[in-house]
Formats: C-alpha cells, sequence, structure tokens
C-alpha cells in the first residue's frame, strides 16, 4: 500500500511516518457463493477434505463440527511465515457460542485446527452422510475463495496501535481535541482492518483478546472472518479470529491457536 498515496486528515499529517513504518502484508480473501469443485479447494462452509484414516472432528460432546473454512495453501500468494502447501482446515461446534470458550480461548474442545502437509488427490474421504443439518452454524452457504496480496498500515482495534502511536486508539484520538473524532473516522475509513483475510492487522466490533491472553501479544492473524449480511453471521454482524505464535506457524504445529469472535 502506498501511504503517501492515501487520503489523510491534515491533523494526521505529522504521524505519516509511524502509519508508513506499521504497514503489514496481508492476504485478502476475496468470496464467491459456489459449490466448490474439488473438495481440497479453499472454501468456506462445504465438506472437507480429510485422508481416509482421519476421523471426522467432534466437539466435547463428540457431536460433528462445521467446517468453518478451509485454506489451499498451495493457492495462497507467497506470505511469511504461512506454510506454501498443505491444508488448513478450521472447524467449530454446532452451538450459539460457535465452539467459543471465554474461560480459555485455546482450549481446543469446541473449536479444531488441522493441517495436512501431504495432499493425496485420489485419496480422501467421501462419506459424509453422518452430517447433521447444522443448526447454529456461523456460515450458511458454501463460498468458494480467491486470494490477493496487499498491505496495510494498523488499524484502530488491534493491539499493535499502542506500539504504533504509543496510545491507545482511544487516547490518543482524544488528544488531538476538536479534530479527533473526525480523524478516527478518516483513518478507519482509509485503512480499514475489516474483512476476511490471513495475517496483517486484525479488526473487532469489542476488543483484542490478545490484551487479557499476554502471552499471545505477539501472536499473528492466522484467519479473519467477517459478516457478510448474505450467509456469514457471527452473532449480530459479528467477527471471528484465529491467531497463532509465529514460532507455532513455522513449525506448523496449530495445537495452541487462539479462537475468538465478538459482535456488536
Amino acid at each position: 500500500m502506498d501511504v503517501n498515496a492515501m487520503p489523510l486528515p491534515q491533523v494526521l499529517y505529522p504521524f505519516r511516518e509511524q502509519i508508513e513504518q506499521s504497514v503489514l502484508p496481508f492476504i485478502r480473501i476475496k468470496t464467491v457463493m459456489e459449490e466448490t469443485s474439488d473438495i481440497w479447494q479453499s472454501k468456506f462452509g462445504g465438506l472437507p477434505y480429510l485422508p481416509p484414516n482421519i476421523p471426522y472432528p467432534v466437539d466435547a460432546h463428540e457431536k460433528p463440527m462445521m467446517l468453518l473454512a478451509q485454506i489451499d495453501c498451495s493457492a495462497l500468494p507467497p506470505i511469511d511465515p504461512f506454510p506454501k502447501e498443505g491444508i488448513m482446515q478450521f472447524y467449530v461446534a454446532d452451538e450459539d457460542l460457535y465452539g467459543l470458550n471465554l474461560d480459555d480461548p485455546t482450549r481446543q474442545e469446541n473449536f479444531r485446527v488441522l493441517y495436512f502437509e501431504k495432499i493425496e488427490q485420489n485419496v480422501f474421504r467421501t462419506d459424509f452422510d453422518f452430517l447433521p443439518d447444522f443448526v447454529h452454524a456461523p456460515i450458511t452457504q458454501t463460498y468458494s475463495l480467491h486470494f490477493e496480496k496487499t498491505s496495510a498500515p494498523v488499524g484502530t482495534e488491534d493491539i499493535h496501535f499502542d506500539s504504533v502511536f504509543g496510545a491507545s486508539s482511544y487516547s490518543f484520538f482524544k488528544k488531538l481535541g476538536t479534530q479527533g473524532e473526525e480523524a478516527k473516522k478518516e483513518y478507519r475509513r482509509a485503512f480499514s482492518a475489516s474483512g476476511h483475510k490471513l495475517g496483517g492487522y486484525a479488526h473487532f466490533t469489542q476488543e483484542d483478546p490478545r490484551w487479557i491472553q499476554e502471552a499471545y501479544a505477539e501472536a499473528i492473524l492466522l484467519l479473519q472472518i467477517d459478516s457478510d449480511g448474505v450467509g456469514i453471521h457471527w452473532g449480530d454482524q459479528g467477527i471471528a479470529h484465529f491467531f497463532i505464535l509465529p514460532e507455532d506457524l513455522r513449525k506448523l504445529d496449530f495445537s495452541r491457536v487462539l479462537y475468538h469472535w465478538d459482535a456488536p
């Protein structure tokens, strides 16, 4: 992103250097509401690619979970430290909280993240007749996914805003006086962190959970799925996140992922 080409409120001109230095690459996910053609294809919803010897993921009550997202990493634009091959999968329980554990958001009991490094395109499970009609599914359609690498500066809700500007977004814009509220609106309009994405900065309707989970303060955004008003609904137009420590992602260890979603 060329920050110099972006319209900035005049009150933010003195902070252009901080804004430029905060820019991170990320992968924007574009959705097309359609049935996917290959079982291993990137998708939101639908049926997963599973090797024959891998049991279908179930929740704490032994009930099948819903495939939330499947990412074919070979289709991703290169971005460190995301894998360049294999499949990442994200599952959530069929319940009103979509598998969210407020006490321990890293406990993969009612959500699950799986990774398959090697894909056997001729050998996979096809027996999914046991799956129920999910009642509390946040994704009610099947979307195929397309990816685009781009970049953006820190968002106003992300935990890293403080380290970039030396204050929370609330305090930072408040000290700008009467122009602060308008500057905040303009900043959010120019550098929104909303939408579906992998990597980069996260958007929240409430608060970044990494403030509470101190061990995850430097965790990166593995996946963000936003509400779209059509087939994706996180409560009342909320947004969901999966965070992972950089060293875990490099090791392809998805056992300690932090899962969170919130709504206005």
